[in-house]
């Protein structure tokens, strides 16, 4: 990543869904004293939260209330940081939805909308916004989900946004390369936020969100193009991925689904 210009100052980085969870937790990994560091979300209060954190540590926190699915929005915050912080040397798209589904139930169709909209079309608007103002070199990011590996019962909005992420995210590597900008893919699989506090169903491996926020920054930093984590996880989504149909029907077909009810949390 670029580190810093040639005055020293420390490159910005920039993180969408930073109110609480994954977001607030990457927040804290990159928290170098000094480092200017934009946190974005909806919820004013959370991002007061995430900023006090923060500048305990030493970093210069700005604050941002925006929804990912305003990409005009996007445009005037990027603009802004750059010109009160310089260019962005870590951009990480964050924010995320995870509710649980049925395509049976009219009154599912919004949810669907949204959950798409945010996480896949939220992920688009925040590259796009801040393409202009990266460093050269820097570092991008999406938080897509294993969960983007196969369709799971009761969850096809997310399911379906995730592997839609994991697809985007490459395509933008590949076209981005060239300018000195490199794209990570994050599959995290079960992470102690908010988000999963509520699911009826086991999670193997739930890694503590702290843990994993270092272990995706040490990969971003590195120029990584794929990070699945935890490792047990990564080895079960390679095998989930070329599991039979019939056999990973029989399996998943019987799982409780994800709880239909919005849990309201960026990660």
């Amino acid at each position: 990543m670029s580190d810093g210009d040639r005055s020293g100052r420390l490159a910005g980085v920039v993180i969408t869904g930073a109110g609480g969870g994954i977001g607030r937790a990457l927040a804290l990994a990159y928290a170098d004293p000094g480092r200017p560091i934009a946190l974005l979300g909806r919820r004013r209060a959370a991002l007061q939260e995430s900023a006090r954190m923060l500048t305990e540590r030493g970093a210069m926190a700005a604050i941002y209330e925006v929804d990912v699915r305003q990409a005009r929005d996007l445009d005037a915050v990027a603009q802004d940081f750059h010109q009160r912080f310089g260019p962005v040397g870590v951009l990480i798209a964050n924010a995320g939805v995870s509710q649980g589904t049925l395509t049976a139930a009219l009154e599912d169709r919004a949810v669907f909308q949204e959950i798409v909209d945010i996480n896949l079309l939220g992920v688009m608007y925040t590259c796009s916004a801040f393409y202009g103002v990266l460093a050269r070199p820097a570092r991008v990011a999406g938080i897509a989900s294993v969960a983007g590996f196969r369709g799971l019962p009761g969850a096809a909005a997310y399911s379906a946004s995730k592997a839609a992420v994991i697809a985007y995210l490459e395509s933008l590597r590949l076209e981005w390369r060239s300018a000195g900008v490199r794209v990570c893919t994050i599959c995290p699989g079960y992470i102690a936020t908010p988000m999963t506090a509520h699911n009826p169903y086991p999670m193997p491996w739930l890694m503590e969100v702290d843990v994993a926020a270092r272990r995706m920054r040490r990969a971003i930093d590195a120029g990584r193009p794929w990070l699945v984590l935890p490792r047990p996880m990564a080895v079960l989504g390679y095998l989930l991925r070329r599991l039979p149909i019939p056999i990973y029907d029989r399996v998943f077909q019987g799982l409780p689904p994800k709880p239909r009810q919005s849990q309201g949390g960026e990660r």
